[in-house]
């Protein structure tokens, strides 16, 4: 019965080994077919090279090169934006190129058809929603899907948008609420087998970082007015240190958003990288034992990591332009209740 089962538990292993890359996007570029399909000139130039000048490096350190290479190519082909979704090993869609419109390149990618996903994901979830609400009486509570909206909801109502900007959170709301749900949803398609991550990005990113500067600069505007608003880049210090207080200001206007842009970027880049690079390793070592012990169970736990990833970056974000719009509308009064927080 033990022997059985050893069987049993080493074939499951595997099956793993063999559809832990089509579930996670990667697939094996086939050395050998390409060796057998060379044109014939193709080998018959590389003989006559060999044959001309005998110092030249034997080829297997070049074909292990390629194949390092091959590796590589397909970890950036699944990480950057292309003008088509690759289904190997069931084939290619292209999307259509649109003109460019002055100057500037618009044509489809992929990253943009899961920013489309997404979107129509949150309307139709949360149309559902609305519609189950306006069904509820008093005497009955949402449940299932509007259920754990509620929750996510009063989540980031609470913890994030009153904590951290106060009185008057209530109109940063809707944003605050749609960038989490936004984040969120795209952290979690890019980790749908032949999905791809918006939030990977960095254009995407930077866009969302953009909006939080400009929703933080317009609440501080209109909190403090403009002279308020000037004053605060003093910080509040003597005259005499202006000169060095307002560019540091300056300096720090620009560093929120260019942080938000960098740590969701990073992130969810960092986590495909390292989980097609454990893949990788079991077959270029070509080993079932690697892929066993190394790959397969790697693999997965970096790929539960992920899912923790996808709500704590979605978090963070939110909750980081909670705290840079707070900061900005803070009176003089309530610093010592912002520093609090």
């Amino acid at each position: 019965m033990k022997r059985i089962k050893l069987i049993q538990v080493k074939g499951f292993f595997r099956i793993m080994a063999l559809l832990a890359p089509l579930l996670l996007n990667a697939y094996l570029p086939v050395q050998a077919s390409e060796e057998h399909g060379a044109p014939v000139s193709t080998v018959a130039a590389v003989n006559a090279e060999v044959a001309v000048d005998p110092a030249l490096e034997p080829v297997h350190a070049e074909a292990t090169g390629h194949e390092e290479e091959k590796a590589g190519d397909v970890i950036m082909h699944h990480i950057l934006n292309s003008h088509s979704f690759s289904f190997e090993p069931f084939g290619t869609v292209h999307l259509p190129a649109l003109p460019p419109f002055f100057g500037i390149d618009i044509s489809i990618t992929k990253h943009v058809v899961m920013l489309w996903i997404v979107s129509a994901i949150l309307l139709v979830l949360f149309s559902f929603v609305g519609a189950a609400y306006r069904k509820i009486t008093p005497r009955t509570a949402p449940s299932g899907v509007a259920n754990t909206m509620e929750a996510l909801v009063e989540f980031i109502r609470l913890d994030v948008a009153k904590s951290n900007i106060g009185h008057g959170y209530e109109k940063h709301l809707p944003y605050l609420l749609t960038v989490f749900m936004f984040i969120l949803l795209c952290n979690l398609l890019g980790l749908v087998p032949y999905g791809a991550t918006a939030t990977g990005n960095i254009n995407v990113t930077l866009t969302l970082a953009v909006f939080t500067f400009f929703i933080t600069q317009a609440a501080s505007l209109k909190a403090h007015g403009l002279k308020g608003y000037l004053v605060h880049l003093t910080a509040g210090t003597h005259w005499a240190l202006w000169i060095i207080m307002i560019p540091i200001e300056v300096i720090g206007l620009f560093t929120k958003p260019f942080a938000l842009t960098v740590r969701l970027f990073a992130n969810m880049t960092a986590g495909h990288i390292v989980i097609l690079s454990l893949i990788f390793i079991s077959f270029i070592l070509k080993s079932y034992v690697v892929a066993a012990a190394v790959s397969v169970p790697f693999s997965i736990f970096i790929y539960l990591l992920e899912i923790f990833v996808a709500f704590l970056q979605a978090f963070i974000f939110t909750m980081l332009s909670a705290l840079f719009i707070g900061l900005a509308t803070v009176h003089e009064g309530g610093e010592a209740e912002a520093a609090h927080h």
